[in-house]
């Protein structure tokens, strides 16, 4: 076994043992910038959905280099809204894990659809996520400060992902990069299966 498919197993060993939606226990106030900048990047299920945006980006190259993570935070935004005005949007934890799927696997396949195609994918799935921390910013002790917080956090997922992204400027990268496309949609997986 190559040290490549040790690294992968072992990271699909890590998120399949790890605990979906950790980012929504809904459970007491949540404060100001820092509980906001923290929610997404303490739950993995967000994480990984960002940086696959990031990613997705990079490996489509310009415009969606920008486009994608621009579109994003302002869809989640829409979602947020909605989610703050108490809208129901039944499934939102299994749409938050199923992103983590298709973006994963857009990468991992290296599926390259018309920018257009892309943003309504990336813009569906920020409703979920975006809904998901619009029906906690009510009880956010300051919810504009809550608000920037998770906002800023989600654009620096996103440039995580650009960042690691720009490796498909090599052969190596491509095949890493793809690798990792894989391992995040088998992450998604895993926190759908804990939701079963």
């Amino acid at each position: 076994m190559s040290k490549r498919q040790r690294v992968v197993l072992l990271a699909l060993a890590a998120m399949a043992w790890a605990p979906g939606a950790q980012a929504h226990m809904g459970s007491g106030a949540l404060g100001g910038f820092s509980a906001g900048f923290m929610h997404p990047i303490l739950g993995w299920d967000h994480v990984i959905a960002m940086v696959a945006v990031g990613l997705w980006g990079a490996f489509l190259g310009m415009p969606a280099l920008w486009v994608l993570p621009v579109v994003f935070p302002l869809v989640m935004a829409f979602g947020g809204a909605l989610g703050v005005m108490g809208v129901p949007l039944p499934g939102v934890e299994t749409g938050i894990a199923v992103s983590a799927i298709a973006l994963g696997g857009m990468v991992a396949g290296a599926v390259r659809p018309p920018i257009w195609v892309a943003a309504v994918i990336v813009g569906t799935f920020a409703i979920f996520h975006g809904h998901a921390h619009g029906t906690e910013l009510p009880s956010a002790a300051d919810p504009v400060a809550f608000s920037l917080g998770f906002v800023i956090a989600t654009g620096l997922l996103h440039l995580c992902g650009i960042g690691l992204g720009l490796l498909t400027r090599w052969p190596a990268g491509i095949t890493a990069i793809r690798a990792l496309g894989g391992v995040i949609a088998l992450g998604g997986f895993g926190f759908l299966f804990h939701l079963w």
